[in-house]
């Protein structure tokens, strides 16, 4: 009997459906990354950008945001966080 070869199709990942789905920045977010809504994941791209442009990333240590302010707005009146704490931050100013 000759032998059946099966060939493995390679799927590409899936992005998850909740990260694609349009949200809508509140105001002070808005200020940054537009107020029409958008998936979390652009609003991650609009915020770095937002920080790239205007020099927040701390000098020294490089996982710090110093924030100015708009960006100490959608901080809760924070001065610094770190970029992981940023993310949490950023999400609490969506619906």
């Amino acid at each position: 009997m000759p032998k059946t070869t099966s060939k493995k199709t390679s799927s590409k990942r899936q992005p998850n459906a909740a990260f694609m789905k349009p949200m809508q920045p509140d105001d002070k977010l808005a200020a940054i990354v537009g107020n029409k809504p958008i998936p979390r994941s652009e609003v991650t791209k609009k915020v770095w950008d937002y920080i790239k442009k205007n020099g927040l990333q701390d000098k020294k240590v490089r996982t710090q945001i110093n924030a100015d302010d708009k960006m100490r707005a959608v901080f809760g009146g924070k001065s610094q966080v770190s970029m992981f704490e940023m993310t949490k931050l950023v999400n609490q100013h969506m619906s």
